[in-house]
C-alpha cells in the first residue's frame, strides 16, 4: 500500500530524512518509533504530500509522488492521494464553528460529493464507532482532548481511506484520554485498516502493530514484528531507545 525508498529531505542545511525506506502492506499496522527529532513526523507528512522531499520515491496505492517542489502537473495526483489516505495529527484540527457531526460530514460532502443525507448517515455510524454518538450536536470546545481526537479519527475515516496516517495522536493527552484513543486505534487495527503510526505508546505497539520500524537520525535502522524489535532488538541504538522508554 505504501512504499518509501531512499527518501531524503532537507530544511536548509539540515538533513532531516537521510535515505529512509520502508513498506506498509495492505491491512498492516506499521508503527514507527524513535527519539524526538528523528524525522518521524516529517516522513508522515511527505507520505501525505504535505511536505516536499529532495530525492527518493514514495508510492501510495499506485500513486507516485515526485521529489522537488510541487508543480501544477502533480496537483491531480496529490488530490487523489489525499482522498485515499487520511491523517490524524497531534493536534486535533477540528473546525471550531462546526458541530461534531458537521466536522465528520465535511469530507464526504466536499471531497467525495456525497449528499447531506448520505454524509449524515456515515457520520452517525462513525461517531457510534468511536463512542461519541451522544456528542453529535456538540461543539469541539465542549469536548475533552481525548474526545476531540476520537472525532478526528472519525473524520479521517469518513472518506473511507485505504490507509490512515497517525502522527503521535496521543502526545497531547493525559493517560485516561490516551487509553480512550488507543482503544479506538486498536479496534481499527483489528479490523484490518491499513495504518502507519508514529507513536511512543509501547503498549499499543506491542499489542496492535504488525510491523515496527525504528527511526534514528532520519533513517530506518531496524524493522520487524513487535516481538523481534521489542524483545530481541539487533541494533544498539534500538536497545538504547527501548531502555529510555522502559520497554
Amino acid at each position: 500500500m505504501i512504499a518509501i525508498s531512499n527518501l531524503t529531505k532537507r530544511y536548509g542545511p539540515t538533513e532531516v530524512l537521510r535515505g529512509a525506506s520502508l513498506e506498509v502492506r495492505r491491512g498492516e499496522t506499521a508503527v514507527v518509533i524513535g527519539a524526538s527529532g528523528g524525522g518521524k513526523s516529517t516522513l508522515l507528512r511527505c507520505v501525505n504530500a504535505l511536505e516536499t522531499f529532495d530525492s527518493g520515491t514514495i508510492e501510495v496505492g499506485g500513486i507516485g509522488l515526485h521529489p522537488g517542489p510541487h508543480s501544477g502537473e502533480d496537483e491531480a495526483d496529490r488530490k487523489r492521494l489525499r482522498r485515499r489516505v487520511g491523517m490524524v495529527f497531534q493536534q486535533f484540527h477540528l473546525f471550531p464553528h462546526f458541530t461534531i457531526r458537521q466536522n465528520v460530514m465535511s469530507g464526504p460532502i466536499y471531497a467525495l460529493g456525497l449528499s447531506v443525507e448520505e454524509a449524515a448517515c456515515r457520520a452517525k455510524a462513525l461517531l457510534e464507532r468511536v463512542g461519541l454518538a451522544d456528542k453529535a450536536d456538540a461543539r469541539p470546545e465542549t469536548l475533552s482532548g481525548g474526545q476531540q481526537q476520537r472525532v478526528a479519527i472519525a473524520r479521517a475515516l469518513a472518506n473511507e481511506p485505504e490507509a490512515i496516517l497517525f502522527d503521535e495522536p496521543t502526545s497531547a493527552l493525559d493517560p485516561r484520554m490516551t487509553r480512550e484513543v488507543l482503544a479506538v486505534m486498536a479496534d481499527l487495527a483489528a479490523s484490518g485498516q491499513t495504518m502507519m503510526v508514529v507513536s511512543h505508546a509501547m503498549g499499543f505497539v506491542r499489542r496492535s502493530a504488525s510491523r515496527v520500524h525504528v527511526m534514528v537520525d532520519g533513517r530506518i535502522i531496524e524493522s520487524g514484528t513487535p516481538e523481534q524489535v521489542l524483545d530481541s532488538p539487533q541494533s544498539p541504538q534500538t536497545r538504547a531507545l527501548l531502555a529510555e522508554t522502559g520497554d
